[in-house]
């Protein structure tokens, strides 16, 4: 019932954030009108000529009693006198209207002007922006969703757990710290390849609004598995992948072998582990350079790996494998929950932000 309560609570606060962002990003003017009426006639003559980057909604006040009831209330907010009411009428907004012909053409001419100009300087501006889109924070962030995810701490769990009861803890140790190893390496060659594609590709604000969708869509799932875990799928490793996965982990008996298994098993992890280093990725394609982008992905893999490495000396020092399984499996939810409202909050900020 709780879980019930929290769902509908969040979707709740989907649908406001949305609706925020929609009519914060709308804005509308009302021309008030009158059928007959020859300056009327010269508005409607110039928006149908002129491509104006407003969006207009047209009420006749003449033969429409309620549009007039809502006109001169207008009027009545904004002070105006009888005497200097009259159409065609423009309202942006409290205390920002136009009477007249001749004053809406000027003042519709001039926001043609700056619209143009602006168009101008925001595609210099944009372009020195998106340098700097992607921020410290949101990449700890992302990092740190990929570093608590389920999938990766089970198969260091696995492996820990293979070559301590076959080989011993050094053997363990050395081989859980190959293993990450190789996970930063394949993850870090992925990463620069998937940057590549990416920065060759013609991107704009559009393109940063679907990196933020694509970042909502990976939360709102994750949450679907804190409240319904193993419905429709899993934003985990698929299972018709596991036994293979287990195999894979189970056939090393030193550093050497986990080192080379680590890229295969990164390949088996991408399904639960992509999303956010997509979101990442797409977010570094947008004018970042390649040195930049380096340096970003090699923080982002360092936070991915950290985990494996300290259940990796932690096993070492005595830290029990069927113990932090144990943790692991009791916590899928909440791992889920933790990921699924970083990533969602991480959407929002992409989506409003930028």
């Amino acid at each position: 019932m709780i879980k019930k309560i929290f769902f509908f609570f969040i979707v709740s606060v989907l649908t406001t954030i949305f609706t925020n962002i929609i009519s914060a990003n709308n804005d509308k003017a009302i021309l008030y009108y009158g059928k007959g009426c020859p300056h009327c006639a010269n508005i409607e003559q110039y928006l149908k000529e002129n491509n104006i980057n407003l969006e207009i909604e047209k009420k006749e006040i003449y033969q429409n009693v309620e549009n007039a009831q809502e006109f001169n209330k207008i009027c009545e907010n904004n002070d105006i006198a009888l005497s200097q009411r009259g159409v065609p009428f423009l309202y942006i907004g409290q205390n920002e209207y136009y009477v007249g012909d001749t004053s809406i053409i000027s003042y519709l001419e001039n926001l043609k002007t700056k619209n143009i100009e602006k168009n101008d300087t925001q595609k210099e501006q944009y372009k020195s922006q998106n340098n700097n889109i992607l921020t410290i924070p949101i990449l700890i962030s992302a990092a740190l969703v990929d570093a608590i995810n389920p999938c990766a701490f089970a198969v260091l769990i696995i492996l820990m757990s293979t070559v301590l009861y076959a080989k011993g803890k050094k053997r363990a140790l050395f081989s859980g710290i190959a293993f990450s190893i190789s996970i930063f390496i394949s993850y870090l060659l992925m990463g620069l390849g998937l940057y590549s594609i990416m920065a060759n590709i013609e991107t704009s604000e559009i393109f940063i609004k679907i990196i933020g969708t694509l970042a909502i869509i990976i939360g709102i799932l994750n949450l679907k598995d804190y409240f319904w875990y193993g419905k429709v799928f899993l934003m985990e490793v698929p299972l018709s992948w596991r036994p293979k996965l287990k195999a894979l982990i189970h056939s090393i008996t030193g550093p050497i072998g986990a080192f080379f298994i680590g890229f295969l098993v990164s390949l088996f992890l991408l399904p639960c582990t992509s999303g956010p280093y997509i979101v990442i990725i797409g977010m570094l394609g947008e004018k970042t350079t390649y040195f930049k982008a380096l340096l970003f992905l090699i923080l982002y893999n360092i936070i991915f790996v950290l985990p494996m490495i300290a259940i990796t000396i932690g096993v070492y020092f005595g830290l029990n494998t069927e113990k932090v399984e144990e943790i692991r499996t009791k916590n899928l939810q909440i791992l889920h929950l933790i990921a699924g409202i970083i990533m969602f909050i991480m959407g929002i900020i992409l989506i409003i932000e930028y």
